[in-house]
């Protein structure tokens, strides 16, 4: 019978000669340790294998993470200074200077062979470096004792200027909305007044014959009238204006107002004028369109409103871009497209037989007698109109381009506008003068 208990002694007993004979092969790294006798010595038939690393490695790596530590922490100290905006400051040269003074410790020549492969490091070189980055340390860690208390503040106001840069950005934006909405409801019609354009059309299929054309009057082209222009699509609008100004004059009989709208809204228009009493004010209303001279070959306004390009800046419908410009937001409405914001333009053409003429804007409520505006003395001048310059409000720089060199050439930007709610026109002196002629120059450029 096999006794399997005596050949395992046997197997065990062949592993351990064959460990002693041969033992495992060695790294370079490695070394066999030996008893003082020269023998080997054997624990479990295995030989001591031990590190061969310089003893003194390890104190050199620590000594060069502590150094590489607090070159990383100055490092970072001057980058957040210059972040602060401090890059003339003391504190961002001291903390640049200090973490150069590292790396050039750990260059001199009398510490490189530390760092060489395969060599011993001597202790009294290594005493030297230790004592050097210990010096440094010392007063890196000084440093930035000192230095918290200043980058606390800074840090504090950092912070506090951020929020308020957000809570600037904040105030923009909801006063671009606001300016916006005020647009809106500045330029709207109230819902109960939207279909009275459709009412009063309603009145004049029903009674052709009353509100039939009667032809024009010998009173709209008498030149010793009181004259005055509206142009508006705005039927309730053109109507409180007309409404006011005959309340606040003596003699309603000798104004004649000049009302154009789009044939739209003429016939609504007509209408308007028609069932209510002015007084025995003169009232003429026309279409922009019987005027057969405002063309495109003509008017280059006409021409330029068909521009896509234009189109878009007037009906935008995103808010943070029809808000971009807030100053100019209200010069985005889409009005200044009609033609009817640009006939006060060609007044002495319209009206061939007048003199003096006054434009009324279908926004402003007239709350006195104005004809005392017929005895000025314009002493040649074209137009009379409202100052409304204080500061930097209404002057050229709002309104032209001066980053062009010929505006700039002939305009100065502290020049005074005007408003065009109310302005005076002497037509003999604009005839003279051609002023039409050099609104088509400038439109041409």
């Amino acid at each position: 019978m096999f006794n399997f208990s005596a050949f395992a002694c046997l197997l065990a007993l062949a592993i351990i000669v064959f460990l002693t004979i041969s033992p495992f092969p060695t790294s370079p790294d490695l070394a066999v340790v030996k008893p003082r006798g020269g023998s080997r010595s054997i624990l479990g038939g295995r030989s001591i294998l031990v590190s061969r690393t310089d003893p003194l490695k390890p104190r050199l790596d620590q000594i060069l993470k502590q150094a590489d530590d607090h070159r990383t922490l100055v490092s970072a100290y001057a980058s957040y200074a210059r972040k602060l905006k401090l890059e003339n400051s003391k504190l961002v040269r001291m903390f640049a200077e200090l973490s150069q003074n590292y790396t050039e410790l750990l260059s001199k020549p009398s510490y490189r062979s530390l760092f060489e492969v395969d060599s011993v490091i001597e202790e009294s070189v290594l005493k030297q470096l230790e004592k050097e980055v210990k010096e440094r340390i010392k007063y890196t860690r000084k440093v930035v004792t000192d230095a918290k208390e200043s980058f606390d503040n800074l840090l504090k106001i950092h912070k506090l200027k951020d929020t308020i840069f957000a809570l600037n950005e904040q105030l923009t934006k909801a006063k671009k909305q606001g300016a916006f909405s005020n647009l809106i409801a500045a330029k709207s019609i109230p819902k109960s007044l939207h279909c009275l354009a459709l009412r009063l059309m309603e009145e004049r299929i029903a009674q052709p014959e009353k509100y039939a054309d009667e032809g024009s009057k010998p009173e709209i082209e008498d030149p010793n009238l009181y004259h005055y222009a509206i142009f508006s699509d705005n039927v309730i609008a053109a109507s409180v204006v007309v409404n006011s100004a005959v309340r606040n004059t003596k003699e309603p009989w000798k104004h004649v107002f000049h009302v154009v709208t789009d044939k739209m809204n003429l016939g609504a228009m007509q209408v308007m004028f028609k069932m209510r009493d002015y007084g025995g004010a003169h009232i003429e209303v026309k279409a922009v369109e019987d005027y057969k001279f405002l063309n495109s070959s003509y008017v280059p306004v006409l021409k330029q409103l068909e521009s896509a390009k234009l189109q878009q800046f007037y009906f935008e419908t995103k808010l943070e871009n029809a808000t971009k410009d807030t100053t100019n937001m209200k010069f985005r409405n889409p009005k200044y497209l009609s033609i009817l914001n640009h006939l006060r333009f060609y007044l002495p053409e319209m009206y061939p037989k007048l003199h003096k003429i006054l434009f009324l804007d279908d926004d402003i409520v007239v709350q006195k007698d104005l004809t005392g505006l017929w005895k000025i003395d314009m002493d040649g001048k074209v137009n009379g109109a409202v100052e409304t310059c204080f500061g930097s409000f209404h002057r050229y720089a709002q309104y032209m381009n001066f980053s062009h060199p010929l505006i700039k050439a002939k305009f100065s930007p502290k020049a005074c506008a005007w408003a065009y709610g109310m302005n005076f026109f002497d037509l003999d002196a604009w005839r003279h003068e051609k002023c039409t002629e050099e609104y088509h120059y400038w439109q041409n450029l």
